[in-house]
């Protein structure tokens, strides 16, 4: 269904296109007042510029802007946002990853069967055929949350807070569902290892991308952080608006001002729970010298990333 993927796609990128405009409340080449007090989120377009002084706090990617790919400045950037200040009172530097489900139309690598570097993934939606399944989809995501972990260079990854980058500009399957398990995957091997994880992105983008979430998906309860402010003050605003993923509690907002991401933490409001709990995922070992290798995932146009 390649045909179906990349319309699918196109209409994604289009509905993102034409999301509703922003006054810029803050001069677009001006930082904001108090920048200080606020973090930043960098990645690869950031490789060879002057970062700013070291801010609140700090979001780091750590994907090249594909999920099969490496920021090549990965560890200079968290090496500066060990100078935050949330950093140097004890918090592990937060990253986040790029997402997608480009399913097996292509000349990425797809899964076969429930079997990733040497184990079994134990995967709720059954075995995975090579098709564009559910199940296939969910050991996609597996895979691609376990490189991430363990083959970018993240240090001591089960320590991290790892945000999900959901936007319709990477490769998403027409069926929702099947997008959803594979963000299901990625979610349930970082919280095998023991880290937390989030989700980034708008209500408009996430609904295109997952739909609804199932009351049992552990897609439930997880922190958002949600783009799309002009200023410090709408940024401010937005943290009040409601989660994207059920029983989920808005943490981070994002606006940008001179270039760059700057970003809101929202006061803490205890979130409101979903109709049953998450199913958790058991851990799993896997050998990072078992993974198999991959080519490079193809997409529509360049994507949009967080940066």
């Amino acid at each position: 269904m390649k045909c179906a993927k990349i319309l699918v796609l196109a209409c994604l990128l289009f509905g993102w296109q034409a999301g509703p405009a922003h006054a810029a409340d803050d001069a677009p080449g001006i930082p904001p007042p108090d920048a200080a007090a606020l973090g930043n989120d960098i990645s690869w377009p950031q490789c060879g510029t002057d970062l700013p002084k070291p801010a609140e706090f700090a979001v780091i990617g750590v994907n090249g802007g594909r999920p099969d790919t490496t920021n090549p400045c990965l560890l200079t950037q968290l090496a500066w946002a060990a100078g935050t200040a949330d950093a140097v009172a004890g918090t592990p530097v937060p990253v986040y990853v790029n997402t997608a489900n480009p399913g097996p139309d292509g000349p990425w690598w797809w899964p076969t069967s429930n079997a990733y570097g040497g184990v079994e993934v134990s995967n709720p939606y059954g075995m995975c055929d090579g098709t564009s399944t559910a199940a296939c989809a969910y050991t996609y995501g597996y895979a691609m949350a376990f490189d991430d972990a363990n083959l970018r260079g993240v240090p001591d990854p089960a320590h991290h807070l790892w945000w999900l980058d959901v936007e319709t500009g990477n490769s998403w399957s027409p069926e929702t569902a099947t997008n959803t398990a594979d963000l299901e995957g990625m979610t349930a091997y970082l919280q095998s290892i023991g880290a937390e994880v989030g989700i980034y992105s708008t209500g408009y983008q996430f609904g295109e991308i997952a739909r609804s979430i199932d009351s049992g998906s552990n897609l439930n309860r997880l922190k958002n952080w949600i783009p799309g402010a002009a200023s410090t003050a709408s940024a401010r605003a937005n943290c009040a608006s409601g989660p994207i993923t059920p029983g989920g509690t808005i943490t981070l907002t994002q606006f940008t001002a001179a270039s760059l991401d700057y970003n809101v933490t929202c006061p803490t409001i205890p979130p409101t729970p979903p109709q049953t709990a998450p199913i958790p995922s058991p851990a799993q070992t896997v050998d990072p010298a078992k993974v198999p290798p991959r080519a490079r995932m193809h997409l529509a146009r360049a994507p949009r990333n967080i940066n």
